[in-house]
């Protein structure tokens, strides 16, 4: 069972939520699809690590066969092909499509490798942890979310998938195979703006999702009437707490460093794991 964790933006409490429910249900996967900023390993501290390079496919030129035809340049709409004397390839800003070397006549394109990344496998108590990690300018993370995503722990009963923030098409890649996805959101008009726009992207999706309320304080919660009026189920609320503020800033567990941390994401998690066999009796 995979569960998507979200946010419209970064610092919303995905990262929490998500590492929390991973560390309270034991054998579990936890899987780092914020491949431009991954930080649960900072949590989670993981031993054993071992490191697999990513590659994907870019244009090498024969410079041979080129004639200087510039179809490539002219179908290239990320302008990585340019034609000045010879024909020029910039990988920095490639997306791997593969159609410049269909589109060739003379066949003088061919494939090399690039490496883009790595994918991190380590363990943590019981916590499988994967960490998918994007070099620095690269133009897409999505390569590296498929094969972290591939390459899950198979083993658990449930695996947690922390999300990239925004809506994006990585964060698309890393829900498109989730079975239940839920939302983090802060209890703001700003919140709310963000709290739809990963909303409507799940919607897309048709994915069954819950909202977990986080930084909650006492008085009005646009993010909670916005579920109301939606009729979105709100599986959690977090208070807004200092205590819990100052572990998450020293990278430690919430759920492993006090009791009372535990039960408040133990209790999360059964909420949540009960809202996921409840969908899957109702659309197996």
């Amino acid at each position: 069972m995979r569960i998507a964790v979200l946010s419209g933006k970064g610092g919303t409490g995905k990262t929490l939520v998500a590492v929390n429910l991973a560390a309270v249900a034991e054998e579990a996967g936890y899987i780092d699809c914020d491949v431009e900023e991954p930080n649960g390993y900072l949590f989670f501290k993981p031993e054993h690590v071992r490191t697999e390079k990513v590659c994907i496919k870019i244009p090498l030129v024969d410079e041979k066969l080129c004639n200087g035809c510039r179809k490539c340049v002219d179908f290239c709409k990320f302008n990585a092909l340019a034609y000045i004397k010879k024909l020029m390839v910039f990988d920095e800003v490639c997306h791997s499509c593969g159609g410049c070397m269909l589109l060739c006549p003379t066949k003088a394109l061919k494939e090399k490798d690039k490496i883009i990344g790595e994918v991190q496998r380590g363990i943590s108590d019981k916590v499988a942890v994967i960490t998918g990690i994007l070099n620095t300018g690269e133009a897409s993370g999505v390569p590296i979310i498929k094969k972290l995503l591939k390459s899950g722990d198979e083993d658990a009963k449930l695996t947690f998938i922390d999300c990239p923030p925004g809506s994006a098409c990585i964060v698309m890649e890393s829900i498109k195979d989730a079975d239940y996805c839920i939302l983090v959101a802060e209890p703001t008009l700003f919140g709310v703006h963000n709290l739809n726009m990963v909303y409507e992207l799940v919607k897309l999706f048709k994915k069954p999702l819950g909202v977990v309320l986080n930084k909650c304080l006492e008085g009005e919660n646009p993010a909670e009437e916005f579920c109301r009026e939606k009729g979105i189920k709100i599986l959690g609320r977090i208070s807004f707490d200092k205590g819990l503020g100052m572990v998450n800033a020293n990278a430690l567990i919430a759920a492993r460093e006090d009791i009372k941390y535990r039960e408040l994401f133990s209790f999360l998690l059964a909420t949540v794991t009960e809202e996921v066999r409840d969908e899957t009796v109702i659309n197996p």
